[in-house]
């Protein structure tokens, strides 16, 4: 049911939304169906992946212990609780995706700066994280049949046959999955999430009975000061923060789906500061593991499980690695530019065309080729990424500080001059000059090899100067708090 039929079905002023504004998958949403384990099994979706895995155990190799990962971690995991909380509640109580929730504080036009800066920053990872999946894949494919080394001895645009055969058998089943809509998204993720635990479990497993159950949670292989210890712990609190700003500027696409803001809040607590640490700790005891059995600290599972040398455990692995990284690349890299892509033209792209247009998109651009430039990774994708705090940081201000959530979900669907989310010219200047100079600054300090003992803590910096930047642009503008209702 559109907007103008909610009204005229309510006896109210029939309003009609702007056609450059809605289509129906930008429009509240109607079906609420999302429950705990919905919630639960994305953010299994979204944390089981090799890139997390790997982070974790790194954390290991440069000098922190098991004991000093887990809690680094946990303190980490439980602030970004925190902040998906804050994004869930706009998303469940209005019910619409982060575009719309940016016309808020950005104006009805200006929403389409931040909707397009996560755009191309989840298109671009989109694209390597299907890559990643696909290499995986290829190193266990040539454990478990050494003769396919032969695909391996020619190329073309930069990737050899087998990295083609496996990319893009990715690539077909995720854009198969993502044409379905967000329903079939749902039913996917809540399998591929608790699926890599069963590799997890079965890894820790076999690693520990290698080691003959003892392994170290004090010691490192890399033994740093005391010191250094302390400033790693902070700095993984600082990366894993920033790792996770983007899905936590756009949780409201997932949580407009929930029926209550208690369904929100209980699943992101068991995906978040639990599911996440316990996966963080299961990483970090098989690295540790396998620095007791190999005699080095192996940071990547599909080599670890290489070395099992059963051919079934090699095709399973690989198959359960593959759907866990595509879990991961559906929630936070596609779902974003579907909407997003969909809040530019609403009148001619859906939430299923915006997110075969990112498909594309992620092909084109031969994410082999971003991957192994570390100018592109660290320079194009960081800088972008650096703004992702200060967007956060405006529109959490502006929601509960400046508006007291306070919004008229109908205007933001209209670009007359006299909506309240006009602004002028459809945009907000108040939020734009808080962002920019936010922006920069977040960006040469994650950037600039001079600021680089600042660079894991850029999120927190740009968010927390845009937020003051912003608080202090519009003290004037703060919604008027309700008066207490007398007692009788």
């Amino acid at each position: 049911m559109s907007l103008a039929d909610r009204a005229e079905a309510t006896g109210a002023t029939v309003f009609v939304p702007d056609p450059r504004l809605t289509n129906e998958d930008l429009a509240p949403a109607e079906k609420r169906n999302w429950k705990v384990f919905d919630l639960f099994a994305m953010w299994m979706s979204d944390v089981h992946n090799l890139g997390n895995y790997t982070f974790a155990a790194g954390l290991l190799v440069l000098g922190m212990n098991v004991w000093q990962v887990f809690t680094s971690l946990l303190a980490g995991f439980v602030l970004i609780y925190v902040g998906m909380n804050w994004m869930g509640r706009i998303g469940q109580r209005h019910g619409v995706p982060f575009p719309v929730v940016s016309r808020i504080s950005f104006g009805v036009w200006g929403a389409n700066i931040p909707a397009l800066i996560r755009a191309v920053i989840a298109i671009m990872w989109y694209g390597i994280q299907t890559y990643l999946a696909s290499v995986a894949v290829n190193v266990m494919l040539l454990a478990a049949w050494p003769g396919l080394k032969s695909l391996t001895e020619s190329s073309f645009l930069g990737l050899d046959t087998l990295g083609w055969i496996s990319f893009v058998s990715l690539w077909l089943i995720q854009a198969a999955i993502i044409s379905r809509g967000m329903e079939t998204i749902r039913k996917f993720q809540d399998f591929c999430g608790p699926a890599i635990w069963l590799v997890m479990i079965a890894l820790a497993v076999w690693i520990l009975a290698k080691a003959h159950w003892t392994i170290s949670l004090t010691s490192t292989p890399h033994p740093v000061s005391t010191g250094e210890q302390w400033r790693q712990w902070f700095g993984a609190i600082g990366l894993i923060l920033a790792t996770y700003g983007t899905l936590m500027l756009n949780f409201c696409d997932f949580s407009r789906f929930a029926p209550d803001y208690r369904t929100v809040r209980r699943g992101n607590f068991w995906g978040l500061p639990i599911n996440s640490t316990a996966f963080v700790v299961v990483s970090v005891i098989v690295t540790a593991g396998s620095l007791e059995v190999f005699g080095e600290a192996i940071t990547d599972p599909a080599e670890l499980v290489a070395k099992v040398g059963n051919t079934w455990v090699l095709v399973v692995a690989a198959l359960t690695f593959a759907v866990a990284t595509m879990g991961v690349n559906i929630v936070a890299n596609f779902v974003s530019p579907a909407y997003d892509l969909a809040n530019v033209w609403p009148q001619k792209i859906s939430f299923k065309a915006g997110g075969m247009i990112s498909t594309v998109a992620a092909l084109v651009v031969t994410p082999w080729n971003l991957f192994s430039n570390p100018t592109v990774v660290n320079y194009f994708l960081g800088g972008l990424g650096a703004f992702l705090g200060p967007l956060f940081g405006v529109i959490m201000v502006d929601y509960y500080v400046i508006k007291r959530g306070k919004v008229d979900v109908q205007q933001l669907f209209d670009a007359a001059p006299g909506s309240p989310y006009h602004y002028r010219k459809g945009v907000n200047p108040k939020a734009l000059w808080a962002f920019l100079p936010s922006a920069a600054v977040a960006a040469v300090l994650a950037l600039v090899k001079t600021f680089s003992g600042v660079a894991p803590y850029s999120w927190f910096i740009g968010t927390a100067l845009a937020a003051g930047l912003y608080l202090a642009l519009c003290r004037r503008d703060r919604a008027p708090v309700p008066a207490p209702v007398p007692v009788a």
